[in-house]
């Protein structure tokens, strides 16, 4: 071979091993490569809801949780671990007031808790009223203490008969029933626990009423007494009774003999 050719292919040569060198010293094996610093992202833990909830579920167990958020993306006004940390169980029995989807996170106004302004509302179906009466805290117009929210009673009116009075009747005292099958929504404010044994507490009971009927029990608490008697639980499926919208006229029994009188 000429010494020219030598020449030519040793230049090239070297100059095909300088290349490698320095591409091998510039950029180091991929199992060498330092791995990119991720930026971490703020969080915060939100309250969504694990199912559907629809409009006037009552929350249970299970119903709710916490999620991580991240902080940039969290929507407004929501309820936020960082500054509610007691939701989980301060929402328990909570009555849903606008349905909430699987996950979607929950706003306080979409749920109202039992004794907050807005919670009757909630659950009185459409059409009716929410009418308290008094009641005797001792027992003696609520059964001894057992009636209770949702139970359903019959509402009895007890009052002086004046011309009986007048006719000089030792007893002018008369009892009737006004309403059947009445709702009761609430006794007192609430319903609590002491020894694991439910008590009720407070000076009256909220009924369920239309309006005529709630004009009538409003009539009747100013002249005379209401009592509330429990019904069966196999009772309830009879449709409640509603003398005023029927006539305006109510017959009684005195002394042994029907008479009819007039509510107005």
């Amino acid at each position: 071979m000429k010494p020219i050719r030598l020449l030519i292919l040793g230049t090239a040569l070297t100059a095909g091993i300088g290349a490698a060198v320095m591409v091998a010293t510039a950029r180091p094996p991929e199992s060498h490569r330092a791995p990119a610093m991720q930026a971490k992202v703020a969080t915060d833990d939100v309250l969504v809801a694990t199912k559907p909830l629809l409009l006037g579920a009552v929350i249970q167990n299970g119903d709710l949780r916490w999620q991580s958020w991240p902080k940039a993306n969290i929507p407004p006004n929501v309820v936020r671990e960082s500054t509610a940390p007691r939701a989980l169980v301060e929402f328990k029995g909570a009555l849903v007031r606008n349905p909430v989807g699987v996950g979607e996170p929950v706003y306080p106004d979409r749920l109202v808790k039992a004794g907050d302004a807005g919670f009757m509302a909630a659950i009185l179906p459409s059409g009716m009223r929410a009418v308290a009466i008094n009641i005797d805290q001792q027992g003696s117009t609520t059964a001894g203490g057992f009636i209770l929210p949702n139970d359903h009673v019959d509402v009895i009116h007890t009052y002086r008969d004046e011309e009986a009075a007048k006719a000089g009747v030792a007893d002018p005292m008369v009892s009737e029933t006004l309403l059947r099958n009445v709702k009761i929504l609430a006794i007192g404010q609430n319903i609590q626990e002491r020894n694991n044994q439910r008590v009720v507490v407070g000076s009256n009971a909220t009924l369920e009423l239309t309006p005529r009927q709630a004009e009538t029990i409003i009539l009747a608490q100013r002249v005379g007494q209401l009592s509330l008697i429990l019904r069966s639980m196999a009772d309830n499926k009879v449709l409640a009774t509603d003398p005023i919208q029927r006539s305006n006229a109510m017959t009684i029994v005195r002394y042994g003999v029907p008479v009819q009188i007039r509510l107005r």
